[in-house]
């Protein structure tokens, strides 16, 4: 009975030790509300300024316009269709450009000529706009979803692909040695090893190439037109909509909101054993 009670204090001292510190789920909340009140207070700074008198309604329209004009959109359905659509050609070129990356960079971190060959890519196009091509992808591929994930692709691959080369760099060399000296073969390590402790950062460039990715969407749709959030503020911009220009303003920035939070969370859940997680709960 005596060894029940002492393994039950044990395990309850245990999950003290877990549970978030109550001064730190304090200061999240607190942090949240700061984030929250600075947003509405934009908000309602720009209501107020446009009611002003001191801008027209074609520069800066009511905030309370706007909403009315995208539960309008959600209503009649054109806004579903356009998020679907942009949602679908990020997020696509952005899976490409994720798996693409995470094999190209472990590609070239085991293999020297592998290395030789795209380091020199990576390098110089890391840097450059890789919005630039949207011409030549364009020319090659046409106005089609196949051009528009395409330069998703090309332009989001790149955080990834150097991201898993620094991970996969910076894995401990003791671990490597041990896993050799157990029997482990390259395969083994690299799934079960290497992967695993280059994780966060990988998972850093994936965080960096995800909001790309909507971007540069959002970009090719302005550029080539027809349906999307991009596509959609062109429409509105040429027929001097400014409701539906700054409408469309408002969405990109609630969907970019969510998937980098959406990023954030999973994050946290795929990285639950690592020492970062440990210190923010």
């Amino acid at each position: 009975m005596a060894g029940i009670v002492e393994d039950q204090a044990a395990l309850a001292a245990a999950a003290a030790d877990l549970a978030p510190d109550p001064a730190r789920r304090l200061d999240a909340m607190f942090r949240l509300g700061a984030g929250i009140f600075s947003i509405l207070l934009l908000l309602i700074a720009w209501e107020l300024f446009a009611r002003s008198g001191k801008v027209t309604p074609f520069m800066l329209p009511r905030f309370s316009v706007v909403l009315e004009y995208i539960y309008n959109d959600a209503i009649g359905g054109d806004l579903w269709i356009n998020l679907a659509l942009t949602m679908y050609r990020a997020l696509t070129g952005f899976v490409i450009a994720a798996v693409g990356g995470i094999a190209l960079g472990a590609a070239m971190s085991r293999s020297k000529l592998v290395h030789w060959f795209f380091d020199p890519i990576i390098s110089v196009g890391f840097p450059m706009p890789k919005i630039a091509f949207l011409p030549i992808i364009i020319l090659w591929l046409g106005f089609y979803d196949i051009s528009k994930i395409s330069i998703v692709v090309f332009d989001a691959i790149f955080p990834v692909v150097t991201a898993t080369l620094a991970g996969i760099a910076a894995v401990e060399k003791e671990l490597l040695w041990s896993a050799r000296n157990m029997g482990a073969n390259e395969r083994q390590i690299m799934w079960q090893i290497v992967l695993p402790a280059a994780l966060p950062q990988i998972l850093t460039g994936l965080q960096v190439a995800l909001p790309i990715s909507l971007i540069v969407a959002i970009i090719a749709e302005m550029v080539m037109g027809g349906y999307g959030l991009g596509g959609a503020m062109m429409g509105a911009s040429r027929f001097a909509n400014s409701p539906g220009v700054f409408a469309g303003i408002v969405e990109i920035a609630v969907v970019g909101y969510v998937l980098i939070k959406a990023m954030a969370l999973a994050r946290r859940r795929l990285l639950v054993w690592h020492q970062e997680t440990a210190e923010r709960d």
